[in-house]
């Protein structure tokens, strides 16, 4: 009987290290590993139109679907959503358009309200791996974006090429340029100008962020926005898959990381790197050079379970140590984080980083998992400490 048992066991074991061997094969292969990253066939919204957001909560008209020509991507879909007090001001005529996808945005007066008001303020949302921009806490993240100046804060989000009803096929490198294209949308034929727009990001939506902040730093002349926000980031890809999770319990490589020189031979099959450390530096590094005044905020929970939190500390580290001339090690900073946190209890701690140029805060709190936390008041609160920072006559 214990031979049995053992035979069955050891059978069961072969087959498991065979599957993982299976999947570590297709992992070096561009087309499975895009799929993993970007996970952009998993919508989530199939039983419902995205032409018709009033299925996903909102109010007629409140929220215009529409389309942005992308280089990377022929047409990327987008929505423009109201803020709930600006549209109760103009409900009537509001509710008196079409409703539904929007060939020429331009003609639609939630458009023109965007447009024509010089105080109006635009956040662009970049969401993360897998689903649509009506997928999961996506739309409670919506409000929360806008909840502390309804009749101000328009929100424009979209679904990068590949995803939901974008053309193309996600890449690091066609995700800038979509990213990039949403932006030139919004200060070109909207009209926003930089220090109107804050870059709001989740997940793999940050390593985007940082592309585009950094891109748009690095111009001539240089273009930065009001301030960008980054929930629940990771350093890179090699980072993520060491410590990354499926759905919190099965690990992908992290059981390789314990194999340095195989880990490292594995990475040089990773297509889509997403430097975010890198870019981070460099953003900040530019801003202070330029003499920019630039805000940057890190919010990540201690129960997410996808990206662990210890991503958002390295990468705070790696913004902080770009602003000293001299550098500082990790071991340092944590010295010097210890010193000047402050805890908030149950709610967790908040440490700043300021320079004569910019601001640089760590949020991490205790709960919020990795999605919950999108429709929290922390999110509400990142936003206004921002856009009041940056025009104090917002109030």
């Amino acid at each position: 009987m214990a031979y049995l048992l053992f035979k069955y066991a050891s059978i069961s074991v072969a087959v498991l290290v065979g599957l993982y061997a299976g999947l570590l094969g297709l992992l070096t292969t561009p087309a499975f590993q895009a799929h993993v990253v970007y996970l952009h066939k998993i919508q989530m919204t199939w039983f419902k139109d995205l032409d018709v957001p009033e299925s996903f909560g909102f109010l007629r008209s409140q929220t215009t679907p529409f389309a942005i020509k992308s280089s990377a991507s022929e047409t990327l879909y987008a929505w423009h959503i109201l803020p709930i007090e600006l549209y109760r001001q103009h409900e009537l005529a509001l509710v008196a358009e079409p409703s539904g996808f929007a060939v020429d945005i331009t003609s639609r007066l939630a458009f023109k309200l965007l447009r024509d008001d010089p105080d109006a303020r635009l956040i662009i949302h970049l969401h993360g791996a897998g689903g649509t921009v009506g997928s999961g806490y996506r739309v409670p993240n919506y409000r929360a974006l806008s909840a502390g100046q309804p009749n101000k804060i328009h929100v424009l989000t979209f679904d990068y090429g590949g995803f939901g009803r974008s053309r193309g096929t996600p890449s690091e490198r066609g995700l800038c340029q979509d990213a990039i294209a949403v932006v030139d949308w919004a200060t070109e034929v909207a009209g926003i100008p930089p220090s109107r727009i804050l870059i709001f990001s989740q997940s793999l939506g940050t390593a985007v962020s940082l592309a585009v902040s950094e891109h748009f730093a690095l111009q001539s002349p240089p273009k930065v926005f009001a301030g960008t926000i980054l929930v629940a980031p990771f350093v890179d890809v090699a980072m993520l898959v060491a410590t990354y999770r499926i759905a919190g319990s099965i690990p992908l490589l992290s059981p390789l990381a314990r194999f340095p020189l195989l880990f490292k031979y594995l990475g040089t099959f990773i297509q889509d790197k997403w430097l975010s450390k890198d870019r981070i530096a460099q953003y900040i590094r530019t801003n202070e050079a330029n003499e920019e005044k630039y805000q940057l905020t890190l919010i990540h929970a201690e129960d997410d379970y996808d990206i662990p939190s210890h991503h958002t500390e390295v990468l705070f580290w790696h913004a902080v140590n770009a602003t000293e001339p001299r550098g500082v090690t990790y071991d340092e900073f944590k010295e010097v984080k210890q010193n000047s946190k402050r805890d908030l209890g149950a709610a967790g701690s908040v440490v700043e980083w300021r320079t004569e140029n910019g601001i640089i805060r760590e949020e991490i709190l205790k709960t919020g998992l990795h999605d919950v936390v999108m429709g929290d008041p922390v999110i509400t609160m990142a936003v206004m400490r921002i856009f009041e920072t940056a025009d104090p006559s917002l109030n």
